[in-house]
């Protein structure tokens, strides 16, 4: 029976999802899962349903602005906000990921990460800082973080929100460090799955092409370890065929028994 516990890691609220009770306390691969923009937790559960069936932990968090987090009175535009709240999630996952480890939920590096479109991109900006995370997919993300910073200041203001100059360089100026795109080797070999969908008219599929073909000389060796999986009239909507894929993915790479 799968298992699911609302609680608070790290003071973060967040979904643990596994394949039974007794599992909750034990040391078994793990999965974190950021959410979309304007999402929540429960999204994800359908996916994260899957990957517990097959023998892994799923820790969905709500990310700043987000969830049980959303605060209508704060006065705080998300859409101004978007990279505070990446960035934060980034940090927040290696301060949960510290206390499984303290609870003896992780033990080695069977840690995988996974999200989609905002979830996504934060996933990419964690491979520049925690070497643990073993294995990655993104649903409809970019790791061009730069690239896409402009993109959004630029439609930001198309909609008529005043942007200053100041705010945005210091956007780009935090974001920096956190650009796997300028940083490839960061990834060190590790699996990386990539789905994306031709249509997508937030996130472009071109971004996740590009890295594709950029990183295609790092893994000559080990070609089994990235893979893009493009969805022709697909928009900014996770298809069935890349959460199969995506559990599949965890499976081989995270070398976990297939439970029955």
């Amino acid at each position: 029976m799968i298992t699911i516990k609302n609680e608070t890691i790290a003071e973060v609220p967040a979904l643990h999802v596994v394949k039974d009770l007794y599992q909750l306390e034990q040391d078994i691969p793990t999965i974190f899962f950021f959410h979309g923009f304007t999402s929540a937790k429960e999204h994800n559960l359908h996916v994260a349903y899957l990957l517990a069936e097959k023998g892994f932990r799923v820790i969905l968090p709500d990310a700043m602005y987000h969830g049980e987090r959303y605060d209508t009175s704060s006065g705080v535009s998300r859409d101004l906000a978007f990279w505070e709240i990446i960035l934060t999630s980034i940090h927040e996952l290696g301060v949960m990921k510290g206390e499984l480890v303290d609870r003896g939920m992780i033990n080695g590096d069977k840690i995988g990460a996974i999200g989609t479109s905002m979830g996504a991109i934060t996933m990419f900006g964690a491979l520049t800082q925690y070497p643990w995370i073993q294995t990655a997919v993104s649903f409809m993300g970019t790791a061009y973080y730069e690239a896409f910073a402009h993109g959004l200041i630029h439609n930001a203001e198309n909609r008529g929100l005043t942007i200053e100059e100041k705010m945005k360089e210091e956007v780009l100026r935090k974001i920096k460090p956190f650009d796997l795109s300028t940083q490839l080797d960061k990834l060190e070999g590790r699996p990386l799955f990539i789905w994306h969908g031709k249509d997508d008219q937030v996130v472009p599929y071109s971004l996740s092409e590009k890295l594709y073909e950029e990183l295609l000389a790092n893994y000559e060796d080990t070609p089994d370890k990235l893979q893009l999986l493009a969805e022709e009239k697909i928009g900014h909507k996770v298809s069935r065929s890349a959460v199969l894929k995506s559990v599949d993915w965890f499976i081989q790479h995270l070398q976990t028994k297939v439970s029955s």
